[in-house]
This record gives C-alpha cells, sequence and structure tokens, in this order.
C-alpha cells in the first residue's frame, strides 16, 4: 500500500518529527492541529472560539493536499484546556465548520 506524507511546512514537524498529515490507501490520519498561522504564531489568543476556527481550517488544508475535503471527515477529537468555560465556543465553532459539508463527523472533546 502506498504512503503519502503532507507537511503544512511549520518548523515543528522536522524538530519533533511527525507530519501534518497521512494517506494509506484511501484512510487520511491528520496529526494534531493547533490554531496556528503559517507562520506559526497563535490565532486568537485568549479566545476559544477563534482558535477552533483556525484550527478547523488547519485541518481542511492538510485535508486539501491530502485530496480530501472536510465532508470525508468520520470522526473528530477537540483538546480543550478549560472545558467548563470553553466546550461550548468550541463545539459552536465544530457545529459551524461541519454543518457547511452535510451529515457531521462523529466528536469527541478532552479537557486537562
Amino acid at each position: 500500500m502506498k504512503r503519502q506524507n503532507f507537511s503544512s511546512g511549520t518548523k515543528w514537524e522536522p524538530m519533533v518529527g511527525y507530519s501534518r498529515a497521512v494517506r494509506m490507501g484511501n484512510t487520511i490520519h491528520v496529526s494534531g492541529t493547533t490554531a496556528t498561522d503559517a507562520d506559526g504564531n497563535v490565532v486568537g489568543a485568549g479566545d476559544a472560539y477563534a482558535q477552533a476556527v483556525q484550527t478547523l481550517r488547519n485541518i481542511e488544508s492538510a485535508l486539501h493536499k491530502a485530496g480530501a475535503s472536510m465532508k470525508d471527515v468520520v470522526r473528530t477529537r477537540m483538546f480543550v484546556t478549560n472545558i467548563t468555560a470553553d466546550w461550548e465556543k468550541v463545539g459552536r465553532a465544530h457545529g459551524e465548520f461541519f454543518r457547511r459539508f452535510g451529515p457531521p463527523p462523529a466528536w469527541w472533546k478532552s479537557a486537562s
């Protein structure tokens, strides 16, 4: 089976030793993704909603590089550092984002 690795081009990938996305056959795995822009700067510092939106955009970009789209996503997992204060903001961003693509994926949120 052919393996394809896709990079976002950030300095962290070669330093830590991972790829933004890996495609094996018809399955694509996307690495943990943060709310950073192309230069590695945090987007929406202190704003859980803005960070969730940026993270989902980064995932969408990785999927496009691998030949897929958000409509192909079957499961998401989001790590929320302040689950009590921010889960609804993160959930709202997730819902708004995925409503554009048809049936929503399975979702799991976890906290620190």
